[in-house]
Order: C-alpha cells, then structure tokens, then sequence
C-alpha cells in the first residue's frame, strides 16, 4: 500500500544555501550564486505543494541581514504558495558572502536546522540542492534517520575538468584555492553515498557527469527535467514573426531600455540572457557576432547580464566579464547593433521572449557547459527558436522539442552559421517555433515533473522504516543540571594530574552542570579509566568513536541511537577489503566493538584517507573513516561518529548547542567540535586539528590536556552566564 494513502500527507524539506533566495522578483543574475538553481526550487516547491499528497513544502535557506540587500532576505519566514515557505536559517556572518565562504558554516547550519525541526516536527524526505547543501542535509538524514533526495544542478569533478581543459593545467592550483574544489567534490559523494534518489535533469548527467564520483550509482538516479512556469511563458498573441514590431506606446519596458542601444530596432534580435560568468562564453558570443558582416546586417544582438546599479560594486570575477564584452563591442566597432542594458525585473523576461519571438529572433546559449538551461524552455515555450551548446540539458531539450539547433561553444563559424540558418530560413524558423511551443508543453510542464517526483518518492517512502526519533517520545531534559561539559578522555583530561584534580572538583561542585565523555575507547575500557582517574560517573558517555551511547549510573543505552546505528554497515565485507590494503593492522580484539572496526596505520605505505574511503566506495561499502594522530584508524558506520552522536544527544534532550561545551584533542574529535556547540581545542591537539583554527565557536586553549579545558570553560564563563567571544567569525 502506498504511503500517501494514510490520512496526514507528506511534510518535504528542500534545503537550497546559497544566493539570494525569495518567492517572488527573483533577482536572477544579481550575482553568480544567483542563477537558474534559485529559479527552479522556488517552482518545484510551489509545484509540489499544490500535489494533494504533500500537506506541506518549506525551503530551508540562509538568513541574510545586509543593508545592501533587500530587507525580504531578513525575514524568517515568507510565503511562497499556499502550503508553501521559505524557512530562512541564521548561520555564519549575517551579511551576504558567496557560496565558496560559506562552507566553515555549514554545521552551525544543520545545528539551527535540527532546533527548527525539534520545534516544527521532523519532514518525510529532506531534498538537498547543490554541493553546500547536499553536505548539509545528508548529515541531517542521517541524524534524523529520514530519506534523503539530492540534486546536484552542477558538479565540481566536471566543472574542474572544464576549467582546466581551458586554462591549462598550470592553473589548477588556483582554481582549487577559488572554487573550494576538494571540499565541494567530497560534499558530493557524501550526498550521493547518503541519497536514495538523485534528480537529475539530462540523460548526460547520469552518463557522463554522475558517472566521474565514487558513489556513482545509476539506480538511484531519476532524470526528471525541471519545468517551465507556463502561466508566464507565452508566445505573442499573433503568428510569431509576422506582426512586425509593436508601436512605441505598446513596448514593455525592458524593450524601450534596449532600443535605447540599437540604430535599427525593428531588425530580428539575437538574445542571450547569462549572468556575468566564464563559462557562459558571452566574449565568444559577440566576437562571433562582431567578425560576421552578414550577422550584423541581418540582426542586433541584445546581452541581458544579470542585473547592476554600479559596475563597481559587482565582485571583480563579473566586472571583468562586462568589461571584456564592452571592450569586444569597442574593438568591432559594434555601437548601435549591441544592447547591454545594465538592469531588468524578473517581470520584464517573459515580454523579452515575446518581443523577440515577434521579430523573428534566436534565443542563443553558446555556455561552455550548460547542466540544463531554463532560458532555453522559456525561449521555447514563447515561441523563439534556440542555438545551444551541444551540451547537457540543450542536447534533451532539442532532441525533445526539436526547436532548434547545438553548436560547438569554441567554434565560432558553427555558431555562426547555425545563428545564420535561424534568421534566413523562414519556414524552418516557424517550424522551429511552434515545435518549442509545443514541446515545452508536452515534455517540461511542473506539473509533469511533480508527478513524476511524487511516484518515485513513494517508492522511496514505502522501504524507509519510519525514523526513531518519531517513534521515541519527546522526553524531559537531562536531570538537575541545564548544561553540559563533553571532553574525550586520553591526552585530553588525561596528562595533567593536577589540572585533573582541579577539573574533578569544579564538576563535582556544580550541580547545574552536566558530564559527559566522549572517547574512541570501548565502553568496558573507558569506564575502567573513569574509576582510575576517580572521575565523577558520567551522565552521559559516547564510546566507540561515536558508535554507543548510554545515560546515567545504571549506563541506561539510548535505544532510539542504537536502533539506527547499524544502518548499511557491513563488518566483514570491510574487514576483508582491508586486509588486502598496506600499511593497515588490525588492532587487538579490546579495541574492537559491534559498530567499530579498529586498525593501526602505518602512513608511509598506506594508501591515504581520500584513497581509503575511494576503496571503500568502489566496493559498495558505506562507511565513515576516522584518523587520530595518523597512527590509528577507525572505520564505523555512515551514522556513527561523536559529530552525530553529539547532534543526536541535542535534539533527543532538547538542548540548545549554547548550553554544551566539549573539548578535544585529535581527528576524531574534530566532528562535535564543529557546530554551534562550544569548541575547545586543548594546546596539545593534534595537527589534524589545525584546520578549525578561525572557525567560530572554536577556542584554541593556550594550556594543554584538563587545564586546556578549564580554561576553555573560562573562555566561555560556562559556569555563570554563558557568553561567546567567538561567535562570529568573518569570511
């Protein structure tokens, strides 16, 4: 039986981070973040919403208070359609920064998300969009143990290849350093390893993009074009190209703003509509367009480049695209043929097509890469004929619309020649422009892609158990204390016997405050050094590097934790993969348990951690790989980790992160650190440590093991009224 036959329909989070995220006058091509990605969550939430199996969508984005933006983006909540919001998440600096700052931040994200679905209830499926929020939200996922669905819209494996296959391999360095590359790949084949669908838009996608990561897994994937909002994307209420122009009282006012550029208005346009970015070839464009007499003579080409009141005030990657398209418009003498006007409303680019369409123009994307395309169904469903790259989504929707023709991106003479035929053949032309009108409608309607979506997540819904947290009643607060200290044990509290002594009292005199240890050890192990060190008994203790947890003097185990833990784990596929590995041994059984498998890590002939968890990956295996010290390695399950345990102990006892601090000193420490708990880092850390200094919410201690964390809890006046001098952290 279907899921949506029961009586409460269905609860969907996408979650879409970057740009700048509203339900209505989207400022596409406000900036580089700001393109067709925002577009199309704003349309598939509102799309889904009106679906009678779905009660509700929300659109968890950034909350982004800047007075250089528009006060909308403050607001916590705004509407979108009836049964629809944007949910707008703090998290990191409250101004605006582009996506490539924003991954420091994004555990503090899933921390406030967590806090907002402990108020408003956990969703059905959490939908994430794009690399930063495919990190996000498969973490969340997994927490809340709910089925997860992942689009990419694009990919870095393939945007670095790209990009390099350009400017040569010399600039890979710097290009790694820009695009955050390394970062933003592994955050991709974590959202792939954790989803149970992947939307795609094209064939391509799944064939030769998808197919570059590890977790490449065609079964999961579902191609499912994105739509077009066809109550706005229409073609002119005449035959196209036979009305001739419309008279100057009846032009929109975006094509009064163009004719402002053009000596002849009336000719046919050449429209390309790209924000300001390199791979959208904009210079190849007009350099086609400035060499061809003939192009020239039969055509104006009209830029539309994203949106700017000062040149001056866009980042210097935009600036110097505009730049370098006037100085092409100069070095060919192009005044009076070119149209570049510097703003447009979203409301104006439904009356372009038109305009456009009823001249007999060509909607051209000559974009070195292009993963979909939404202009390119917007020209189509207007009515104007398309020249695209033979690329991505361009190649689907030609093959499906048959509303135009792909050209090569480098080639000039191919896009010459294909602009050439669209704007000299007149039959070909009406041809071409009632194919895309329709073809939009038959193959790219929302509502087509809603349907298609709910069919697949409800064979999603029916194999995913309903989540523990569900299950497990809501239940009071930890007892007598409304805060809590969570410290490893070794070389953390370990070390220093006096500052221990020292630590041991000052929890011991405190009721208010909260114990918890959080160690690699065993449970067994870990308690027997507890009595050693003549530690208070913990309240609460995560052992096995995040895999076990248990409450209070009777070590009562959290059943709701131990009934997700073992998610596709899979021990001894993994430990006979290892023992084909170098420079792996396995450690002795004490430090073995159900849900962690332990080695030592000879580093000089052992593959390294990216190429571990490749073997991992290649194999089938989905699992989590932690390194202290570079001495000691720890596989455990894709749920397991102090990270998730830590996020799992919050959201079950219903604490704010402000009221737990915890403190480490290696690698696998680093995972409960981050966040919007409060970190302390102790002066003997680890190196692998060494890359959270700067990040918000993290104390790098000047004194080492107890001592560390005393002073730490003095950093943060934990004790009294609890401030945070590092909260804030600019990129």
């Amino acid at each position: 039986m279907s899921l949506f036959d029961a009586e409460t329909p269905l609860k969907v989070s996408l979650i879409s981070l970057h740009g700048l995220v509203r339900g209505h006058d989207l400022e596409l091509g406000k900036d580089v973040d700001t393109g067709g990605q925002i577009k199309y969550v704003i349309e598939l939430a509102r799309e889904l919403a009106a679906q009678p199996e779905i009660g509700s969508v929300e659109l968890l984005t950034r909350q982004i208070i800047d007075p250089r933006y528009h006060e909308d983006y403050a607001k916590v909540e705004e509407p979108i359609a009836e049964n629809a919001k944007i949910v707008r998440i703090p998290f990191g600096p409250k101004r605006y920064i582009r996506k490539e700052a924003l991954w420091p931040y994004l555990e503090m994200f899933v921390d406030q998300a967590l806090v907002h679905f402990r108020r408003s209830g956990i969703p059905d499926l959490i939908h994430a969009h794009y690399a930063d929020a495919g990190q996000a939200g498969s973490q969340l996922a997994r927490l809340l143990h709910v089925p997860f669905v992942f689009t990419g819209h694009s990919l870095g494996r393939v945007k670095r290849q790209r990009l390099i296959a350009d400017q040569g391999e010399g600039k890979a360095a710097s290009m790694d350093k820009k695009y955050k590359f390394q970062t933003r790949i592994e955050a991709e084949e974590l959202a792939l390893e954790t989803a149970s669908m992947v939307v795609t838009s094209t064939n391509q996608e799944v064939e030769l993009q998808y197919e570059l990561y590890d977790h490449y897994a065609p079964d999961r994937m579902e191609v499912i074009p994105p739509g077009v909002d066809l109550e706005q994307f229409w073609p002119p209420n005449s035959d196209a190209a036979a009305s001739g122009p419309q008279s100057d009282a009846e032009l929109p006012a975006i094509v009064k703003s163009i004719n402002r550029f053009l000596v002849d208005s009336a000719k046919p346009m050449i429209l390309a509509m790209a924000r300001p970015d390199e791979r959208k070839n904009l210079c190849k464009l007009v350099e086609v367009y400035g060499e061809s007499a003939e192009l020239q003579s039969l055509a104006n080409l009209v830029l539309i480049m994203g949106t700017h009141d000062d040149i001056d005030d866009l980042p210097k990657a935009q600036a110097k695209i505009i730049n370098d398209v006037w100085k092409q418009i100069d070095r060919f003498d192009l005044y009076g043929k070119v149209a570049y006007p510097k703003t447009h409303q979203p409301s104006d680019v439904p009356e372009l097509y038109r305009h456009a369409t009823s001249l007999g123009g060509v909607f051209v994307n000559a974009a070195l890469t292009e993963p979909f395309g939404l202009t390119l169904l917007e020209a189509g469903a207007t009515g104007l004929p398309i020249v695209a790259t033979n690329d991505g989504g361009p190649r689907d929707i030609i093959a499906n619309c048959e509303n135009g023709l792909l050209v090569d991106p480098l080639d000039g003479h191919e896009i010459e020649n294909a602009l050439l035929r669209v704007l000299t053949e007149p039959e070909n032309w009406k041809a071409w422009s009632q194919a895309g009108i329709a073809g939009t409608r038959k193959h790219y309607a929302w509502h087509n892609h809603a349907r298609r979506y709910i069919r697949d997540l409800d064979d999603i819904l029916r194999r995913s158990p309903v989540p523990a947290l569900i299950l497990t009643a809501r239940q009071r607060r930890l007892p007598q204390f409304d805060r809590i200290i969570v410290t490893d044990l070794d070389n953390t509290l370990t070390g220093d016997e006096d500052a221990l002594r020292d630590f041991t009292d000052l929890i011991a005199n405190n009721d208010h405050i909260g114990f918890g240890i959080a160690t690699g050890r065993r449970l067994d192990s870990a308690m027997a050094l507890i009595e050693e060190l003549n530690l208070p008994r913990p309240d609460v203790i995560d052992t096995d590097a995040g895999t076990q947890l248990h409450y209070g003097p009777t070590l009562t185990p959290d059943l709701s934790w131990r009934k997700q833990i073992g998610f596709a784990w899979q021990p001894e596929q993994i430990r006979a993969m290892c023992e084909q590995i170098p420079g792996l041994e396995l450690q002795s059984d004490i430090h073995q348990s159900e849900y962690k498998i332990s080695y030592l890590l000879n580093t000089e002939i052992s593959p390294s951690v990216g190429q571990l968890k490749k073997k991992l990956r290649e194999a089938g295996l989905r699992a989590r790989v932690i390194i202290s010290l570079d001495a000691y390695l720890d596989i455990v399950p894709v749920r397991g980790g102090s990270d998730f345990s830590m996020r799992h102990l919050l959201y079950k006892w219903g604490f704010s992160p402000e009221k737990m601090l915890v403190a480490g000193d290696s690698g696998n420490d680093a995972g409960m650190i981050m966040g919007r708990t409060l970190g302390v880092v102790v002066a003997n850390h680890d190196n692998e440590l060494e890359r959270l200094r700067g990040k918000p919410r993290i104390y790098f201690a000047e004194t080492s093991h107890a001592r560390g964390v005393l002073e730490g809890i003095e950093y943060y006046n934990f004790l009294e009224n609890i401030r945070i001098p590092n909260d804030s952290i600019d990129a």
